[in-house]
Parts: C-alpha cells; sequence; structure tokens
C-alpha cells in the first residue's frame, strides 16, 4: 500500500488490487495507525486500483471511519470502480460516507469548511 500526502494534515491512502479477508490485516493497521496519530485530521482511501473489495475489506473501512468519527476527523473516500461502488450502494453506505468521483473533487473541498 501507497501513502501520499497530500497536504500536512492530509493522509492518503492507496490500496490496490483486492481487499479481502485474506489481505485486509496490513490495509486495517495502516489505516488505524494514522487514523489514531495526531498528525492527521483527514483522511482520504483512493480506490482508483482497487478491483473488488469483500466484507472483510468493507469493515476495515467502516472501522476507521467510525474511529476517525469518534475523534472528530473527516474521512472520504474517491475513485470507486463500479464494482465496488455497488457494494457501498447495496449496502447503503454511500449514504454514510463522503464518496468522491476522483481525486481532484475531494481536493477542491479542502479550503472549504467541512461538517464532520
Amino acid at each position: 500500500m501507497k501513502n501520499a500526502l497530500v497536504c500536512s494534515s492530509v493522509a492518503t491512502f492507496e490500496p490496490s488490487g483486492y481487499i479481502t479477508a485474506a489481505n485486509v490485516d496490513e490495509f486495517k493497521q495502516a489505516l488505524t495507525t494514522a487514523v489514531t496519530s495526531q498528525a492527521y485530521s483527514v483522511f482520504l482511501v483512493d480506490m482508483s486500483r482497487v478491483e473488488f473489495l469483500d466484507s472483510a475489506g468493507l469493515m476495515a473501512i467502516v472501522t476507521a471511519f467510525r474511529l476517525t468519527q469518534s475523534q472528530g476527523k473527516r474521512f472520504s473516500l474517491c475513485s470507486l470502480a463500479p464494482s465496488v461502488r455497488i457494494i457501498f450502494e447495496l449496502t447503503q453506505l454511500d449514504r454514510v460516507f463522503e464518496i468522491f468521483e476522483n481525486r481532484h473533487a475531494f481536493e477542491k473541498t479542502l479550503d472549504k469548511p467541512v461538517a464532520v
């Protein structure tokens, strides 16, 4: 997994391939470590390279989201492939998460206040 900073308080995660029970532990640990760190207040998971997400992967994202909420931080997703987006729609999590079409759309919101 590759992490890149958009600005000093934004942590960006770029998982790739399949996020499944077989490999979710590293992804979940990276998210949890970043979220509990005082260094970041905004988190973006860029899903542009994710081909498949199972229930374990979805739970890792939900867990990180809940943790950010409990700490008054912002958690967003972007660039969901249609096969991944349908999972969020079927579970109605697309109504819960802040989901952007792409990273540029997310970055445009950084200079605007966002309700968390």
